[in-house]
């Protein structure tokens, strides 16, 4: 088992390595269930917009000595209400409620930045600083990751028949708009989750990228977000070793082998249509 030894190395010799490959299973585990439903009812620009839409909420936290962390997540949950809001019973379109507070929030936070003397203090929240997870930070991740799995696990049924036939959901006595805006609850606060490792430039890619993958390789819902999830933490642990390795962006490695799994399952997918296409 000597052959072992330098696979694990950095992990047994650096806390820093440890506290980062505990940070890529938990945003594995928060983001790849969550981003099954994103994918399934088309919201992946709402993910892109959450991550943009934060950066407001962590000016003014650091301006006021806050943690940035709670910054993000009132940002974050502000934007989710909004755009549930704008867009209830389609009084306004979806993407175009995105539209207008995601450019909205974003120029707020340009406008806060302006006033600073130096924008260095931010660029982790741009391009991720994994290796800079502290334990407090791992504790605030777990109980996020926690929080997300219940809900998810809680409200299976309700999420699962809003997604696929609102109506019919909304004739049996459930409420669609209320659904959402919990499912919009959780996401804000998974992406907040996830910028932490990866930055706000790649965090719509761990939302998407694993659910898609995972949705060309099965159709059953449960193990869409199982396959979602072991695609997602596969990810970010090869994406971690192989930027300590090659001394490369973390998130820029974890977001990159996400695609090279995405090209392998739409592979397979194509596989199988010529397999069975031979069969007809």
């Amino acid at each position: 088992m000597d052959f072992l030894n330098p696979l694990f190395d950095p992990f047994i010799r650096f806390s820093f390595m440890r506290n980062s490959l505990l940070a890529v299973v938990l945003v594995g585990l928060v983001c790849a269930p969550i981003g099954t439903y994103v994918v399934l009812r088309r919201m992946a620009f709402i993910g892109d917009a959450l991550a943009h839409t934060i950066l407001p909420g962590i000016i003014v936290a650091y301006l006021n000595g806050v943690n940035l962390f709670i910054g993000a997540v009132l940002a974050g949950l502000a934007t989710a209400f909004g755009i549930g809001w704008l867009s209830r019973r389609q009084a306004v379109r979806e993407d175009t409620a995105i539209g207008v507070i995601f450019t909205a929030m974003f120029a707020l936070g340009i406008l806060l930045m302006s006033t600073m003397r130096s924008f260095r203090d931010f660029t982790h929240i741009l391009f991720g600083n994994i290796l800079g997870i502290t334990p407090e930070d791992l504790l605030m991740m777990a109980l996020v990751a926690v929080i997300v799995l219940v809900a998810l696990l809680l409200f299976h049924k309700e999420l699962e028949l809003t997604s696929f036939d609102p109506m019919h959901a909304e004739v049996i006595g459930l409420r669609p708009d209320w659904i959402r805006y919990g499912l919009l609850f959780l996401l804000a606060l998974s992406v907040v989750t996830a910028i932490q490792a990866v930055g706000v430039v790649l965090t719509s890619a761990l939302l998407v990228t694993p659910a898609a993958a995972a949705s060309m390789l099965t159709t059953r819902l449960p193990r869409m977000m199982a396959l979602a999830a072991i695609i997602a933490i596969a990810s970010g642990v090869i994406g971690l070793y192989v930027s300590y390795l090659t001394n490369v962006a973390s998130g820029a490695a974890i977001v990159l082998t996400c695609t090279a799994f995405f090209g392998a399952a739409w592979a397979v997918q194509a596989f199988r249509r010529r397999k069975a296409a031979r069969r007809q």
